[in-house]
């Protein structure tokens, strides 16, 4: 990977950490479905009606519309709303790292190296610490659902490799068409007719941020983007740099909600960052260290 790519991929990483913060500002008045459901209907609406459809199947444009934004952002946002914190969010849902190398590995046929395996080992360690919080910012039910969007996480990567679409942006724009009304009804399923009749009275000035900052610096800016370092690079080496965006996530949690970090948070994050060195630069820095040796 290209150094600029490589910086570019970091600060799509630090706009992803701080977003769980502005999810968390945004559940405080609005019900996890409608805020996921708003978010894309705002990404797809007016850039539809500009944009030419992206020249790939449009099967692969529903299904990583349909699991990108409900599979992923519908599933974490009810894990929050029960509970789990901004910051335990952003660790947990790294799972989907390395369910996607795992994935690319069987359906992509891509490399899967000893590395990999470790790192897997060594993230599933930093996971398991969390759930030794004792802060009230970790729930199961709330860690069941995060983990579920991880996997969903892990599959639209998979869907951008397949896809092989070189419009980028206008991939994403049309897919985010699909996810809102699928939404929208587990909304009313949730909460009933009330979600939509206090909808205006929920709506406040920490909702409308919340919703600006999903819709276009994280999702129609950094997916955009994202997906087109996708189709340049393997999974396997692009995704293990999203492991950065945990520790972005608990400065983000910590300053901008008063999150307590706490040890185990620390720790948990502190392990993750090693196995994201191990399965991404593991074979280089054994290849170097022997040169040295000799």
């Amino acid at each position: 990977m290209s150094l600029r790519d490589l910086f570019i991929a970091l600060g799509i990483t630090f706009i992803w950490g701080i977003n769980f913060s502005f999810i968390k500002m945004g559940l405080a008045t609005l019900n996890p479905f409608l805020l996921a459901g708003l978010r894309f209907m705002l990404c797809a609406l007016p850039l539809v009606f500009f944009i030419k459809p992206p020249k790939t199947s449009f099967k692969y444009v529903i299904a990583y519309g349909l699991f990108f934004g409900v599979g992923l952002w519908g599933i974490l946002y009810l894990g929050m709303f029960y509970g789990i914190s901004a910051g335990v969010a952003s660790i947990v849902l790294n799972l989907g790292v390395f369910f996607a190398v795992i994935l690319s590995y069987f359906i992509l046929k891509e490399k899967m190296t000893v590395y990999n395996k470790v790192g897997f080992i060594l993230a599933l360690t930093g996971i398991a610490i969390i759930f030794l919080v004792t802060d009230g910012t970790v729930t199961v039910i709330g860690m069941l659902f995060v983990i579920l969007a991880a996997v969903s996480l892990a599959v639209i990567q998979i869907i951008v490799k397949k896809a092989n679409s070189k419009e980028a942006f206008a991939f994403l724009i049309y897919s985010t068409l699909f996810p809102p009304i699928p939404l929208f009804i587990m909304a009313y399923f949730m909460q009933g007719e009330s979600v939509f009749v206090d909808f205006a009275q929920s709506l406040d000035k920490q909702a409308l941020i919340s919703i600006a900052f999903q819709v276009y610096p994280t999702t129609l800016f950094g997916y955009w983007v994202w997906n087109l370092l996708l189709a340049k690079y393997p999974v396997n080496l692009l995704m293990p740099l999203s492991l950065l965006i945990p520790i972005f996530g608990l400065f983000g949690s910590y300053v901008l909600l008063g999150e307590e970090v706490g040890l185990y948070k620390v720790l948990a994050c502190f392990i993750i960052v090693i196995a994201l060195i191990i399965n991404t630069f593991g074979e280089k820095i054994l290849s170097r260290s022997k040169i040295f040796n000799k």
